[in-house]
C-alpha cells in the first residue's frame, strides 16, 4: 500500500519543477494539491464502505432471527467503522504527503492516532450499547444493572485509551505510564471516588438481588416511592407515583435503608393494618334485653345464642347475683363489635382468607381504645387495594352505631376543652 500511496501523491513535485515553478512554490502547490486529492479519495471511500456495510449489514439483519444485529445498526455502529477506514488511510497517507515537513507531520500524526483511538472506543461504546438493548429485551436480564457493567467494562477501556493517548502524545512507553499512574493511585481513588462506591453497591445489588428493575421501592431519605426505571454506576432512578423521577446515589442502597415491595407484589396478598379508636367511655356490659335486639345482625346471631347459653349456664351453676351487671360472665358492647368485624371480614370477597385474618384491640392510648384490623387483600394494584381498604373502613366506622360504642374525635375549635389538673 506505501508504493501505491507514494504514486499518487507523489507526482505532483516532479511535474511542477518540470514546468519551471521554483522549489519552494512547487513544494506548497503540490502539498495543497495531495490534501485535496486526499480529501477527495477519503469522501469516496468512506461513502463507499458506509453504503457496502450498511447493505451488508440491512441484509444480515433481514435474514437472521436475532435482533442483535438490527441493534448495531440502530445504534450507527456500521456507520462510525466506515468512518474509521478513510482515517486509517489518513493516518497511511500523511507521511508521504508531509514528507517534508517533518514537525507538521509529527503533530499530524498525532492528531489523527488520537482521533483512530477516541474512535475505535466509540465504536464498541456503540455494540456494548446494541448488546444491552439486546439484552434488556431478554426477561432473564430485563431486571439486572446492566447499565452498571457496562459503565465499568467502558470506564477501564476509557481508562486504557487515554493512557494510549498519553502515550501517543508524549511519546511515553505505556509500561513508565502505567508505574506513574500507580504512583499517584491515591488521587485518582479520589478522583474516582462515587465511581467506586457505585461500583461497589451495583455488585452487592446484583449479588444480593436487592433490587431490580421494574420494583417499587420507597426511601423516605430521597422522596422516592415508586418504580425503579434505570440502574447504573452511579444512580438509581425511580419514577414516582406522581410520574416524577427521583435519582439516588448507588452506594446509598447499601449504606441507607429502603423498603422494597417486591415480595409483597409477588406474594398472595397486600396488607391492610389500619384502626380505628374507640372512645372508651362508651365500652360496657350488655344487658339482657339487649341481646334480643343485636341477634337481628345476621353473622353474628349465632355467636350471640351459643354465648348467651353458656354465660346463662355459668351463671347459674355459680349462683351469681345477676343484679349487678359486673358479677360472674356478661358480653361487653366492644368484645360483640370485635366479634362481627371479625365475621364481616371472613366473609369479605376483596380478602384471602388463607392469609393472616384479625381483628384486635392494642394498647389503650389517651386518645381511646385502638380496634385493629389486619388481613390481606387479594388484589395487590394500588387502586383495587385502596377501594378494598376504604370499603372495609366505611363499613367499620358506620356499624360502631348499632353497638352503642363512639369513635375517638377531637373536639371541635369553637368547643372550649376545659383539662383538671
Amino acid at each position: 500500500m506505501p508504493k501505491f500511496l507514494e504514486k499518487i501523491f507523489s507526482w505532483c513535485y516532479p511535474l511542477f519543477r518540470k514546468w519551471g515553478f521554483e522549489e519552494t512554490i512547487a513544494a506548497y502547490t503540490s502539498l495543497i494539491i495531495n490534501i485535496f486529492i486526499l480529501s477527495i479519495l477519503c469522501y469516496l471511500i468512506f461513502n463507499f464502505f458506509r453504503f457496502l456495510l450498511v447493505t451488508i449489514m440491512a441484509i444480515v439483519a433481514r435474514k437472521t432471527k436475532t435482533k442483535f444485529d438490527d441493534l448495531l445498526i440502530s445504534n450507527k455502529t456500521v456507520v462510525y467503522i466506515s468512518h474509521l477506514i478513510p482515517l486509517v488511510f489518513i493516518y497511511k497517507s500523511a507521511p508521504i504527503i508531509l514528507k517534508e515537513y517533518d514537525y507538521w507531520e509529527g503533530i499530524f500524526g498525532k492528531l489523527i492516532g488520537i482521533y483512530i483511538i477516541i474512535l475505535v472506543l466509540w465504536i464498541i461504546r456503540t455494540v456494548f450499547n446494541a448488546l444491552k438493548d439486546y439484552l434488556k429485551g431478554i426477561p432473564k436480564f430485563s431486571d439486572k444493572p446492566i447499565d452498571s457493567y457496562i459503565q465499568v467494562i467502558m470506564i477501564i477501556l476509557w481508562i486504557m485509551g487515554i493512557t494510549a493517548i498519553f502515550s501517543e502524545v508524549f511519546e511515553i512507553k505505556i509500561e513508565k505510564l502505567v508505574t506513574t499512574l500507580g504512583a499517584i493511585s491515591a488521587i485518582i481513588l479520589l478522583i474516582f471516588r462515587d465511581t467506586i462506591l457505585g461500583f461497589v453497591a451495583s455488585i452487592q445489588v446484583s449479588v444480593n438481588d436487592m433490587l431490580r428493575i421494574g420494583d417499587w421501592i420507597t426511601m423516605d431519605k430521597f422522596g422516592a416511592d415508586g418504580d425503579v426505571i434505570e440502574i447504573n454506576l452511579a444512580t438509581v432512578k425511580v419514577r414516582n407515583f406522581d410520574n416524577t423521577t427521583t435519582t439516588i446515589p448507588t452506594y446509598s442502597l447499601i449504606s441507607d435503608s429502603f423498603k422494597n415491595w417486591r415480595g409483597m407484589q409477588k406474594s398472595d396478598g397486600r396488607r391492610i393494618k389500619r384502626h380505628v379508636l374507640i372512645k372508651s367511655s362508651s365500652v360496657r356490659f350488655i344487658k339482657n334485653g339487649e341481646l334480643d335486639e343485636l341477634m337481628k345482625i345476621q353473622i353474628i346471631k349465632e355467636y350471640i345464642e351459643k354465648k348467651k347459653f353458656e354465660i346463662e349456664k355459668y351463671n347459674s351453676q355459680n349462683n351469681i347475683d345477676r343484679d349487678l351487671s359486673l358479677n360472674g360472665r356478661n358480653l361487653t358492647n366492644l368484645g360483640l363489635f370485635r366479634k362481627y368485624t371479625t365475621k364481616y371480614l371472613e366473609n369479605h370477597a376483596g380478602l384471602n382468607k388463607d392469609m393472616t385474618l384479625l381483628c384486635r384491640q392494642l394498647q389503650p392510648t389517651s386518645q381511646g381504645i385502638p380496634l385493629e384490623i389486619y388481613v390481606f387483600s387479594k388484589d395487590k394494584k394500588w387502586e383495587n387495594y385502596e377501594y378494598i381498604m376504604s370499603d372495609i373502613f366505611d363499613h367499620v366506622i358506620a356499624s360502631v352505631s348499632y353497638f352503642d360504642l363512639e369513635l375517638f374525635e377531637l373536639p371541635s375549635e369553637g368547643r372550649s376543652v376545659f383539662i383538671a389538673d
